[in-house]
């Protein structure tokens, strides 16, 4: 017995011995400033780790010789052997800058992760160094940094409500797809661009913008760019940070998130943030929003790994509506709207399972669940009326609701070829997507002296629309990628998606009657790179996108007269990646984008919107990036496009509009950046936003007083502001001027041809935020 007891003491030492051994080390840049998220891997086995913000990671080996594998994106890759003994080992390890592959930023332009040598499109980034960097709190002040992309936003009025544009006109339009980790954050045809309204800015990481068509691999609505969220992952060890932000615009925001891998397998990510404003320089502009998300990491063996992210955003803003052009200009920023409001509640739920079958092939396995209910009493559905050019006291409104339960399943493999560096890609998705939406009239009191309106009342079953609608959209695809020439590179995709809509109409004598409508689609691409010996390159490449009408245009819209088609669109692309030594950058792309049945936005003679389809539309423009580094602590970045938004083929009320510019469609955007790092942990960066002159109207629509047509205008802005950011040791603290000389512009400006004039969605006066952050 005695025997037995030492043997197994011996035992328990001797594993205890082979056990306890760490590798521990710290991995730096050139300059000696700690690198994140550098990849440690041991090349005997599946051992690997990633380094935190301190640059610091470790490792559990038993005793022998090991092979250390170190990379990190934009640096020379490090292979040293080791030898563990008894003792933990602790090593210091530099990384070189790599120049020659600094294009070489991994995306997800299929779903998989890349090389940008290796992908023929236009494609913007912002990594988790420009997101910490930016300290953004708006979508919008990371997303503008990409050429050729402006989100217009005003953090005076609108709440996170927003207008978009990537080649194309400023509008809400379906032209654009809001992914979170490369899946679809609203399902198609349910009016995606609330998408932003339902996401958790803190909780992301990475922001990746493909530019024009990607519906071959992502399916419809991909049109004018798709931005691709990513989100964190779980840290290497235990962090959480607290976070507080106020402005005297009358914003004020909490933030937490709480980060560990808690063993090898398994890791987890909460983040969260409640934002609330009240009594902003605009009347009628409070909102608040609650936002989490809930991420898991479980690596069930060396290859196969189980992630589950749940977000949940509960979301309630008024809406205080656009401005007079009388009261634009005067000052006078009190809204004519009292009760307007849009309520949000949001729920995502996705699970991903990646098998990696061996070093050739690998399967994802996604679903996703979605509940969302968006109840409003919007602004712009209000009309007041007038006799004799004279407020009588009354107006017309609506109010509606929209819930949906959605449920979407996609499965993607790919496979790595023996053959010229060729891969396929291979896929399928469905989704059922039921809808019930509701919208009723309501009577509108109106204040004839101020011309506000102060109260409404539902009219009981005084239905605009009524209506349960199914929406059902399944679709396969393939991307085919083969290197057939060194350098050369090839890739060609294709994808098939179809759309069933099951229309109920649930009122009788209302609306059009209850239908079934389908739609399907083939969207082809095919695209070629070529790349330099020193990293440099060029693409080019041709795609196919399309959008379905969404479900609440078709039927609000359908009539004997007017009917909602298909939008087409067909893009063609040169451009290149560039980088000059250590100092210069720059990516370039000119396009092409010829649209066909494209969806615009007209008043009737009532004053009511309705969606209508123009015959033919073109688009074409440049877009660049250029990024010059005069020394190690300076650096300055410009993004910009021009375009031309053109109507080709387009007539309204009887008057041809073809060949005429389009509305809202400026043809100079850019951002302009200069940061300065002056030491470790601070930097300052002043930045310039340029947007130019455009349109309001339709070519010689607005006839003046001496019946000679012209046409309305806004004439762009420069807008000036600065950010600094200081960290010491735990805390963080940062500052924001916005509109530094405190200049009167707008977000967005559109023509009221009832009202012979513009509106204007006023942009930030001068401002000042304030942010800290600790790391606890």
């Amino acid at each position: 017995m005695k025997t037995n007891i030492l043997a197994t003491l011996w035992v328990c030492i001797c594993v205890q011995f082979c056990y306890a051994q760490k590798l521990t080390g710290t991995v730096t840049n050139e300059d000696g400033t700690p690198l994140k998220d550098v990849n440690i891997s041991i090349l005997e086995s599946n051992k690997g780790t990633t380094t935190n913000e301190d640059g610091y990671f470790e490792l559990n080996l038993v005793k022998g010789n090991y092979d250390v594998y170190i990379s990190f994106i934009g640096y020379k890759s490090q292979t040293f052997t080791k030898t563990i003994t008894n003792k933990n080992l602790s090593v210091k390890v530099q990384l070189e800058r790599d120049f020659s592959i600094l294009n070489e930023v991994v995306v997800s332009a299929s779903r998989e992760e890349q090389l940008r040598t290796e992908v023929p499109a236009a494609i913007g980034i912002i990594d988790d160094k420009s997101i910490a960097e930016t300290k953004a709190f708006g979508i919008d002040q990371l997303v503008n940094q990409v050429s050729g992309v402006f989100m217009s936003t005003s953090r005076a009025a609108s709440n996170e409500q927003h207008f978009m544009t990537v080649r194309s006109p400023i509008s809400t339009k379906a032209l654009f797809l809001y992914l979170e980790d490369g899946l679809q954050i609203r399902p198609t045809s349910v009016f995606n661009h609330n998408a932003l309204l339902e996401m958790n800015d803190i909780s992301y990481k990475r922001i990746e913008v493909l530019k024009g068509p990607a519906s071959s691999i992502y399916g419809s609505e991909a049109i004018g760019g798709s931005f691709n969220f990513i989100t964190k992952s779980p840290t290497p060890e235990l962090t959480a940070t607290l976070g507080y932000q106020v402005n005297d615009i009358g914003l004020s925001r909490y933030e937490i998130e709480i980060s560990d891998k808690t063993s090898e397998k398994f890791g987890l990510y909460l983040g969260s943030h409640f934002v609330n404003r009240t009594d902003g320089p605009i009347e009628h502009s409070d909102y608040e929003k609650f936002a989490v998300t809930f991420k898991t990491v479980y690596d069930i063996s060396d290859r196969l790994n189980w992630r589950h992210v749940f977000d949940l955003i509960d979301y309630r803003s008024d809406m205080t509506g656009s401005l007079t052009e009388d009261d634009y200009f005067k000052g006078n920023f009190e809204s004519d709207q009292t009760f307007t409001e849009r309520d949000v509640l949001s729920f995502r739920m996705r699970s991903t399972l990646t098998a990696r079958w061996n070093d050739h092939q690998k399967t994802t396995f996604n679903t996703l669940y979605r509940n969302n209910k968006i109840d409003q009493n919007p602004s712009y559905r209000i009309r007041q009326f007038r006799e004799m050019g004279q407020l009588t006291g009354l107006g017309l409104g609506e109010i509606n609701s929209n819930q949906f339960n959605s449920y979407m399943a996609l499965v993607q493999h790919k496979v790595r070829l023996g053959f010229k560096t060729s891969s396929l890609i291979v896929g399928a998705t469905i989704d059922y997507s039921p809808q019930d939406y509701v919208a009723e009239n309501i009577d509108v009191i109106v204040d004839t002296k101020t011309g506000r309106n102060i109260d409404f009342s539902i009219r009981e079953n005084d239905f605009i629309l009524n209506y349960k609608a199914d929406i059902l959209n399944y679709a396969g695809f393939f991307q085919y990628e083969i290197e057939p020439l060194e350098h050369f590179r090839v890739t060609a995709a294709l994808r098939y998606d179809a759309f069933k809509y099951d229309y109920q109409n649930r009122s009788e004598h209302l609306g059009v009657p209850s239908s079934k409508d389908t739609y399907d689609n083939w969207a082809p691409k095919l695209g070629v790179n070529y790349n330099f010996e020193n990293g440099n390159g060029l693409y080019a490449n041709y795609s196919r996108g399309f959008t379905p009408p969404q479900v609440s245009t078709l039927y609000r819209n359908r009539n004997g007269l007017i009917d909602i088609k298909p939008s087409i669109y067909d893009n063609y692309e040169i451009g290149g990646y560039f980088r000059f030594n250590d100092k210069w950058k720059l990516d370039a792309a000119i396009y092409l984008l010829e649209g066909k049945n494209t969806l615009i936005t007209l008043r009737d003679e009532q004053d009511n919107f309705f969606n209508t389809n123009a015959g033919k539309t073109r688009s074409y423009g440049i877009e660049y990036g250029i990024t010059y580094f005069p020394f190690k602590k300076l650096s300055i970045s410009h993004n910009g496009s021009y375009a031309i938004h053109r109507y080709v083929q387009f007539f309204d009320a009887g008057v041809e509009y073809s060949n005429t510019d389009r509305e809202s469609a400026p043809n100079l955007l850019g951002t302009s950046l200069i940061t300065y790092r002056p030491f470790k942990d601070f930097s300052i960066a002043t930045e310039h936003e340029l947007v130019g002159n455009y349109n309001t109207s339709f070519e010689n629509q607005v006839i003046n007083d001496k019946e000679v047509r012209k046409t309305a205008t806004y004439n762009g802005h420069n807008i000036f502001n600065i950010r600094a950011i200081y960290r010491y040791g735990k805390i963080e603290v940062w500052a924001h001027l916005l509109n530094v000389f405190d200049k009167l512009y707008a977000t967005e400006a559109s023509y009221n041809q009832f009202r012979q004039g513009n509106n204007y969605t006023i942009g930030n006066p001068r401002a000042f935020h304030l942010g800290v952050r600790l790391h606890l």
